[in-house]
């Protein structure tokens, strides 16, 4: 059996089928000792290294999981320059990461995976992948403004795409985004002079909270199916 090189890397956890073209780009993946280019197929007894690191080769089990984040830890696989990493603090056995991420002071759902196949289904904005959040402000939320956040706001020199709100109490709301920009929640609240206090994710796409704070658990057989075949 033959299989192209980027799928290779991604298939094994090593990285998403877009940063493996990197790195053929800029000459740091081997195989049996000799730079390849872009297309090349790796067979069952080739030896593959990327900046001299030798990929396991054999089958290798798809791994996903879903983790309920406490606040204060870091979506990273840097475990040197952060200590409050997500890697060290689930600890899990063997090499996984996270799919996108929710900022240090966010909490809830993140989904983690060593599967690199289906990290750009899961993240390319065309897509239009829904995330839910329970919001909690410093003051008192009103139905006017969800409309505003509604609509669209203006941050980061764009318009952040229409989303769905649901008015929970005088400081809480949902919001539903199709999209992930750089701490949108907060800065489309900051937008009306509101300060999130709290910021908690409970669904991506078809994958629910359901696990207490600092806890993960295996995706279901059925979740798995409906991410494949996004």
């Amino acid at each position: 059996m033959e299989i192209r090189i980027n799928k290779f890397l991604s298939q094994y956890g090593f990285c998403s089928r877009r940063k493996a073209d990197k790195l053929i780009d800029d000459g740091r993946v081997t195989v049996n000792n000799t730079t390849i280019q872009h297309g090349y197929k790796v067979k069952e007894n080739d030896t593959v290294k990327v900046d001299g690191e030798k990929i396991k080769s054999g089958l290798k089990k798809n791994i996903y999981l879903a983790f309920n984040k406490p606040k204060g830890i870091v979506c990273t696989t840097d475990t040197e320059k952060e200590e409050n990493n997500i890697i060290d603090f689930i600890n899990f056995k063997k090499r996984i990461f996270p799919i996108g991420r929710l900022d240090k002071l966010s909490e809830g759902l993140i989904l983690l995976t060593n599967d690199g196949d289906i990290v750009n289904k899961i993240l390319r904005s065309r897509y239009n992948h829904e995330k839910e959040y329970i919001v909690t402000v410093d003051k008192k939320i009103t139905k006017s403004i969800l409309k505003k956040l509604e609509n669209g706001v203006k941050i980061l020199n764009t318009i952040t795409k229409k989303c769905t709100t649901t008015y929970i109490n005088e400081f809480q709301f949902k919001i539903i985004l199709k999209q992930g920009l750089n701490r949108q929640i907060r800065r489309m609240c900051e937008h009306f002079e509101y300060r999130v206090k709290k910021l908690e994710r409970i669904r991506i796409i078809n994958i629910n909270l359901d696990i207490p704070r600092g806890k993960w658990r295996y995706l279901n057989v059925d979740e798995i199916k409906h991410l494949k075949n996004l």
